[in-house]
């Protein structure tokens, strides 16, 4: 079984992915029957902020729809959110996995 996690689109933006928060439900009850994949939680990227506060609303968000499915038994635990520059605000809001290597390998050039 393979373990994933679902990316959630909650900005919008044209430059990233996922699954629309209208949709999330249906899809997530979608992958449930699939013997396959395991869907171990839920991940969201947000726009980038200055200030990191201002992504802790998308974090939250992501949290509350994770909470929802995970009492509907759609998903696992899992949050992944928050990068380099934002993850202590993650972390505050129940992150479980975070994305640092930024902050452990510095800036990389675009390919």
């Amino acid at each position: 079984m393979l373990p994933v996690l679902v990316q959630v689109d909650l900005a919008g933006e044209a430059t990233k992915f996922g699954l629309e928060e209208s949709s999330l439900n249906a899809t997530l009850e979608s992958l449930r029957g699939l013997a396959s994949l395991r869907v171990e939680g839920l991940m969201v990227l947000p726009p980038y902020f200055e200030d990191p506060e201002a992504a802790r609303p998308f974090f939250r968000r992501l949290r509350a729809l994770r909470d929802q499915a995970l009492e509907r038994g759609l998903c696992g635990p899992q949050l992944s959110m928050g990068m380099s520059h934002d993850f202590e605000a993650a972390i505050e809001e129940g992150a479980t996995l975070i994305r640092v290597g930024t902050a452990l390998f510095g800036e990389r050039g675009s390919v």
